[in-house]
């Protein structure tokens, strides 16, 4: 166990634990944050992504060690009231079905925004490739990416 100090969502955390310990653990059962959800524990379906650094990461395969003094958001940070592109469009287009996976597909898709703000649908698919959906809601998830970009550039 060691004395670990993170940033997440703007607001800093000194927490007891394993420095081998994955990040996704730490933010839902000691801070106490259950947005980012297990899904595989594997690094394989993105359930669990926030950012570090600006950078969409998989929290089941991040150990704490390496998330220390980094700057850590995960979805309840992205916005306080659902404020965001990606949020609205999510909300205006009713993407979710059972709703599992998305808040990791959210994270990724606030990266690829980010990076690129007017994407292709390739762009789009090759960027959330990695993040699964069981209710196969992807063309849901397509268009509202594009809508949120839309949102973004006025």
């Amino acid at each position: 166990m060691a004395n670990i100090s993170l940033t997440v969502n703007k607001k800093q955390y000194q927490i007891d634990a394993d420095p081998q310990m994955p990040l996704l653990w730490a933010l839902r059962d000691i801070i106490g944050l259950k947005g980012t959800k297990f899904g595989c524990g594997m690094a394989q379906c993105g359930a669990c992504t926030v950012h570090l650094d600006g950078e969409a990461v998989r929290s089941c395969v991040t150990l704490l060690g390496r998330a220390e003094g980094q700057e850590i958001v995960t979805i309840e940070g992205i916005s306080d009231n659902t404020s965001h592109p990606l949020q609205k469009a999510w909300i205006e287009l009713q993407v979710p079905q059972c709703g599992y996976c998305q808040s990791g597909q959210i994270m990724s898709a606030a990266v690829l925004l980010r990076e690129n703000p007017h994407p292709t649908d390739q762009d789009i698919d090759e960027a959330m490739m990695g993040n699964l959906c069981r209710c196969g809601t992807y063309t849901r998830i397509r268009k509202a990416i594009h809508r949120a970009a839309e949102i973004m550039n006025g």
